[in-house]
């Protein structure tokens, strides 16, 4: 699976601490990590929560990623970012439980984690437990178990109802404000990174042509 790290401007300077953590996890278990930055709270491409949210959307809806990790101060901004756009399951992720019950209940594709509120001593530790429930387990397998087909039932049914609240991704694309898209995807490895791994032309053309 590819992971993709995308973190915002106001916390972008734990980028290293964050990187490093869901690299620890995710790797170990086969899963390849591609981080879209920030890199440093200098970077010269600053991301905002809305650009997490519409720069998740890209890396899921064009396949270059299938899996995207995200967050800001309270993880709520990136989450409800995210949250907007077609395609994207986004939870709020504070501590182990809930990235255990957001794995086995809702099997969303997107987690957003606060990285100032409750920011402390072992906030490395708990990033790596938050990231070991999300990526050591199938998702979807219900909890409690019992519950496992109803709940199935039920993520389909909300992932039916955002394709008809939602317009599809290219439409997205050609509609937002383009100078908030090219800057959600101006970081420096942005071209590295998506290209080679996106699987919809149609996107990745017509990024290309924002210049």
């Amino acid at each position: 699976m590819k992971v993709a790290l995308i973190i915002e401007n106001s916390q972008a300077a734990k980028s290293p601490v964050i990187e490093t953590a869901l690299r620890s996890v995710a790797e170990p278990l086969g899963h390849e990590v591609l981080n879209f930055g920030m890199y440093t709270a200098e970077d010269e491409a600053a991301l905002t929560y809305p650009m997490n949210g519409l720069l998740a959307g890209i890396l899921l809806n064009s396949g270059a990623a299938d899996f995207v990790v995200t967050g800001c101060g309270t993880g709520m901004g990136s989450m409800l970012a995210c949250n907007a756009m077609p395609g994207v399951f986004c939870g709020l992720v504070i501590d182990p439980t809930d990235a255990f019950l957001f794995n086995q209940i809702n099997a969303g594709n997107c987690m957003s984690m606060p990285y100032a509120k409750g920011f402390g001593w072992a906030a490395e530790l708990n990033l790596e437990d938050c990231y070991r429930k999300i990526f050591e387990t199938e998702a979807g397998l219900g909890y409690p178990r019992e519950r496992a087909a109803v709940m199935k039932t039920n993520r389909g049914v909300l992932a039916d109802m955002k394709a008809a609240a939602c317009h599809d991704m290219l439409t997205v694309l050609k509609t937002v404000d383009q100078d908030l898209l090219k800057a959600a995807i101006a970081g420096e490895r942005f071209e590295e990174l998506f290209y080679p791994n996106s699987k919809d032309d149609e996107i990745s053309a017509y990024l290309k042509s924002l210049g």
